[in-house]
């Protein structure tokens, strides 16, 4: 009987590493740390604390290549649903909240690359 246990959690530690790795980011959550941005992105200047916070907060959630491609695939859908966000003020917000990201703001970003 102990030997069927040990097979049966060998057999489940396989197959949970065979299972594919997804993105643990959601669209809801990277909308909801750039929320607080929208009237820097549309209307210019210099972004809220608030903003910046959420900026960082995105950096924190992409912590490796695939949740970075799912966050980036993200931001580029928000960017383009909102078509007053000037393009220019997207780009530099990283820059602007002092948070160096690998997750460029853009409606154009190729997010595979």
């Amino acid at each position: 009987m102990k030997g069927v246990v040990i097979a049966i959690v060998v057999l489940a530690m396989v197959q949970l590493m065979l299972v594919p790795s997804q993105a643990a980011v959601t669209c809801g959550q990277v909308d909801a740390c750039l929320v607080p941005c929208m009237s820097y992105l549309v209307g210019g200047g210099n972004p809220q604390k608030e903003c910046c916070d959420g900026v960082r907060s995105l950096k924190g959630l992409a912590s490796n290549t695939v949740d970075k491609r799912a966050a980036c695939s993200c931001v580029k859908a928000a960017a383009n649903r909102y078509s007053n966000i000037k393009d220019d003020a997207a780009q530099a917000l990283p820059a602007k909240c002092g948070v160096p990201m690998d997750i460029p703001i853009s409606k154009t970003t190729n997010c595979d690359a």
